[in-house]
């Protein structure tokens, strides 16, 4: 069929025609965000979950629903490598000046520009990655002694009285927070903890990986009481089919029973895979309905346009070691794998290849479901293993690899 009209959308981050089960936590973020504007109790969400489950997506779309209502929208994705403080100031700086720019009367947002600018001078000297191009006003003896915890939470408390003059409330939307390093992120914890005790209306909605949630504790403990962390996983067989059909079907292209059930056992019914087995399906096919042979083909295609990008630029960042540790993970093809099983294929004392574990989880390539287990954050990475590295896992152990 044409693909200029083609309706599915693999794509990082990028929304699908059809965003289907997630409705629940859509409603659950916006009574969040309502409650807080109104200065009422509410926990921040921290969603959790793999790879291409549409996290992101999620991020996305709830940061337009905000924006839309009138929220003081913050949206930063957080690199590795980056602090937490070159990442937040030119967004609250954007921000600050959009408040700045509303019609009701206050003075607070100028005095909150000036916090910013003391702020950002006592990163500087702090950390070598923030840089603001503009100056801005100072406000002497507040959020500048150079201690990220207590100036976050003063430049937080600052930024928290402005948007209650404004009748709203700031809600920062961070996407990738299992990269904030783990003082960073006990700080960003500890300024919204300080926000929701003075009732101040500032929120954070954010996404990350499992690891998030274990991280979040070890940073401030209360860290379990002040936000909610919703699982976001695949979608349910009826709500795959949803995203599959209702897009074609706009189109009067439909689908035969058989191929809806290949792409979903193909797909595990993970969103992102779902879009792209879709993409081809739409692609291959030259009629309605689209058929169990053209699932098929599609499944080739699919995996094709995956190890060539989706899996191989998170491979290409691995070490030889770190690649012989997911082989051999791989190899076991389990949903979980115990730690002992692992090193044991490779050879290994455990503790020898701890650290090469531990290396993989702050990449964001495994996690730990439970403990002593290794899985995946990455859906039918295993697979993609097996491919790339036919040969196994035993090539240059000798060596100490």
């Amino acid at each position: 069929m044409d693909p200029r009209t083609n309706p599915y959308a693999p794509g990082a981050g990028t929304q699908p025609p059809e965003l289907t089960g997630r409705s629940e936590l859509i409603e659950k973020a916006d009574i969040a965000m309502e409650r807080c504007r109104s200065g009422l109790s509410a926990r921040g969400l921290v969603m959790v979950g793999l790879r291409g489950v549409g996290k992101t997506v999620l991020l996305s779309r709830l940061s337009q629903d905000a924006e839309a209502k009138g929220f003081a929208v913050l949206f930063v994705e957080t690199p590795e490598k980056r602090s937490l403080p070159a990442l937040l100031i030119p967004a609250l700086r954007s921000t600050l000046l959009k408040l700045d720019r509303m019609t009701t009367a206050g003075l607070l947002v100028k005095k909150t520009l000036g916090v910013l600018g003391s702020f950002v001078e006592a990163m500087r000297f702090k950390y070598a990655d923030v840089e603001l191009s503009v100056q801005l006003d100072k406000q002497p003896g507040v959020a500048d002694s150079g201690d990220l915890e207590h100036d976050l939470m003063e430049l937080f408390v600052a930024v928290g009285q402005a948007v209650k003059e404004k009748n709203t409330a700031l809600i920062l939307f961070i996407d990738e927070i299992q990269y904030i390093k783990e003082d960073e992120f006990a700080a960003l914890i500890m300024a919204l903890h300080k926000c929701a005790q003075k009732q101040l209306p500032v929120l954070l909605i954010g996404a990350g990986l499992p690891q998030l949630v274990a991280q979040a504790g070890r940073a401030k403990s209360y860290a379990e009481r002040l936000f909610e962390y919703p699982e976001i996983g695949p979608l349910s067989p009826e709500e795959a089919i949803k995203a599959l059909q209702i897009p074609a079907e706009r189109l009067q292209v439909y689908y035969e029973g058989k191929a809806l059930s290949e792409i979903i056992r193909q797909t595990r019914a993970y969103p992102y895979f779902l879009q792209e087995w879709g993409k081809h399906c739409w692609d291959i096919a030259k009629k309605s309905p689209i058929t169990f042979d053209d699932a098929c083909f599609a499944t080739d295609l699919a995996i094709s346009e995956l190890d060539a990008s989706f899996f191989r630029v998170r491979f290409d960042r691995l070490t030889p070691a770190e690649k012989k540790y997911l082989r051999a993970m791989a190899e076991l093809e389990l949903q979980a794998c115990r730690s002992g099983d692992i090193a044991h294929l490779l050879q290994r004392e455990v503790q020898s290849v701890a650290p090469i574990r531990a290396s993989l989880i702050g990449k964001g390539m495994i996690y730990s479901p439970s403990h002593g287990d290794t899985a995946f954050t990455v859906p039918l990475f295993g697979g993609y293993m097996k491919r790339v590295m036919p040969g196994g896992f035993a090539e240059g152990r000798s060596k100490g690899s």
